[in-house]
């Protein structure tokens, strides 16, 4: 398998299928060896859309949970069930375009393990900002990454991440958070064990329509990044699902 990419969703009905069709029509042109995995959570219909949206195409996944298990769960069970030799996740409100990803690609062979998408680069296009409140808020939030070792990464929270594939699931099978901070958690553990990451400048447009409380969410974001920090982590066995992939 050449390519694999995972779309969480969370009550994404109204914007599902959108999403899914223009990363269809992208891979089969550019990438015709792929799987697309959408793990689509909530209770709005958005599973029966990407499923419709998919029109029986055996290379499109479609799985999920009635429940809100946070989108750090959602892409950790959609790479850990991917078989790509890269292994990426983009938004399901399609802030960054599917095409963007041509940008990041050519870096794994340069050496990279790890390429994620960026607001925060010269060559970053922002179309729709973001409202003053967050832009303020993600520049508090970047003064955290230093205790991370983070603090060269410009955007961590960017939703459109690249990875080789056996350093995906070496990362995501280590990986613990269901929250936000998953992006950090996992950026975190790609310095820990030595992994190469690079940073490239995308397309983004914000779409006003954030799941963030800004109090309890933020507070539980400074938890999580807490819990990164000083949490112990160990590397489990192989998952089921990778000990079935083909060699």
């Amino acid at each position: 398998m050449g390519l694999s990419l995972v779309i969480p969703a969370y009550n994404e009905a109204a914007r599902i299928a959108g999403t899914l069709q223009a990363a269809m029509r992208h891979l089969r042109s550019r990438h015709p060896d792929h799987e697309i995995i959408v793990v689509a959570d909530g209770n709005d219909g958005t599973r029966e859309r990407a499923s419709e949206a998919a029109a029986g195409d055996p290379r499109v996944t479609v799985i999920g949970s009635p429940d809100r298990r946070g989108k750090g769960c959602g892409v950790r069970e959609g790479i850990l069930r991917a078989r790509g030799r890269i292994v990426g996740f983009a938004d399901a409100d399609d802030k960054t375009p599917i095409e963007e990803m041509e940008r990041l690609l050519p870096r794994f062979q340069a050496g990279y393990d790890v390429v994620i998408g960026s607001r925060g680069m010269a060559e970053s296009r922002i179309e729709v900002s973001q409202p003053l409140h967050r832009r303020l808020g993600s520049r508090g939030f970047a003064a955290l990454l230093w205790s991370l070792g983070l603090r060269h990464v410009r955007d961590t929270q960017c939703g459109f991440k690249f990875f080789r594939g056996e350093a995906a699931q070496r990362l995501f099978r280590c990986q613990k958070l269901d929250g936000y901070m998953f992006d950090v958690e996992v950026l975190f553990l790609a310095k820990r064990f030595g992994y190469r990451v690079d940073e490239v400048g995308v397309r983004w447009r914000d779409d006003g329509d954030s799941r963030l409380d800004l109090v309890s969410g933020n507070w539980s974001n400074l938890m999580d990044v807490l819990r990164v920090r000083f949490g112990r982590y160990t590397e489990p066995a192989q998952s089921p699902l990778a000990a079935e992939r083909p060699a």
